[in-house]
C-alpha cells in the first residue's frame, strides 16, 4: 500500500498539531531550512515556519504548503506550486483549512491523505477565521483597557458564552500576540476597524 512521504519544517506545537493521529502519511521532519531545502522525492511539503513567507520555493517540485497567514501569494511572489494555509497554534488540528492558491489534484491528494478538508478562499491577509479571532482578541483587550472586566474573567464569560474552545486571551498567547498584532496592522492599513488596541500593541511590543 502506498503511504504518502511528506518533509515538514515546523516548531514542535505544529508538528504535533499537524501530525497528531494521521497514520496514512509518512511523515518526516526537516532539522532546519536547508535541510527542507535539499530533499526532493517527498510528495509533499509544509513550512510552518514563522517566515516562510522569506523562502524561495520555486525549485520544488511538488506541492508546497506554507504558514503565511498576513502575507499573501501576490505580496511574496510564489511560485504556482505554492499554496498558504494558517499555521498559526491551535489551527493545524482543525479538520477543513481555509486555503490561498491553486488547489490542484495534488494538493488535493494529500489533502485526501491527510483526511482534511480543503476550503479555498480568495488570496487575502488573514484568511477568514484568523481575521475574526483577531478582532476578538483585539476587542477583548479594549474591554480590558477600559476596565470592563479582568483577563481571566473575559476569558471566562466568552467560553461560556460562545463555546469557543479557548478565551481571547487564552488564545492570544497560544497563537502569539505578535501574530495577532501583525494581522491587525495590516489589515488596519486598509480598514479601521482593525485597529490594534494601544494595550494589545504595549504586549506585542514586550513579546518581540
Amino acid at each position: 500500500m502506498f503511504t504518502m512521504k511528506i518533509l515538514v519544517f515546523a516548531n514542535d506545537m505544529a508538528w504535533y498539531e499537524l501530525t497528531e493521529g494521521i497514520t496514512g502519511v509518512q511523515w518526516i521532519r526537516a532539522e532546519n531550512i536547508a535541510s527542507f531545502a535539499d530533499s526532493d522525492d517527498m510528495a509533499a511539503y509544509f513550512n510552518l515556519s514563522d517566515d516562510a513567507n522569506e523562502t524561495d520555493h520555486s525549485s520544488f517540485k511538488r506541492p508546497v504548503f506554507i504558514n503565511s497567514v498576513v502575507d499573501t501569494l501576490k505580496e511574496i511572489h510564489a511560485a504556482g506550486n505554492v499554496i498558504r494555509i494558517n499555521g498559526w497554534n491551535s489551527f493545524l488540528k482543525r479538520t477543513s483549512w481555509e486555503v490561498a492558491g491553486n488547489l490542484n489534484d495534488d494538493f488535493l491528494a494529500v489533502f485526501k491523505a491527510m483526511n482534511k478538508t480543503a476550503i479555498a478562499v480568495p488570496d487575502e491577509p488573514g484568511f477568514i477565521a484568523a481575521r475574526i479571532i483577531a478582532m476578538i482578541i483585539n476587542e477583548a483587550y479594549f474591554a480590558k483597557e477600559e476596565n470592563v472586566s479582568s483577563e481571566k474573567e473575559i476569558d471566562i464569560a466568552m467560553k461560556l458564552g460562545t463555546n469557543y474552545p479557548y478565551g481571547p486571551f487564552e488564545w492570544a498567547d497560544i497563537i502569539g500576540i505578535k501574530n495577532i498584532h501583525a494581522l491587525l496592522k495590516n489589515l488596519s492599513a486598509t480598514d479601521n476597524r482593525y485597529k490594534p488596541s494601544p494595550l494589545l500593541e504595549q504586549a506585542a511590543m514586550k513579546n518581540q
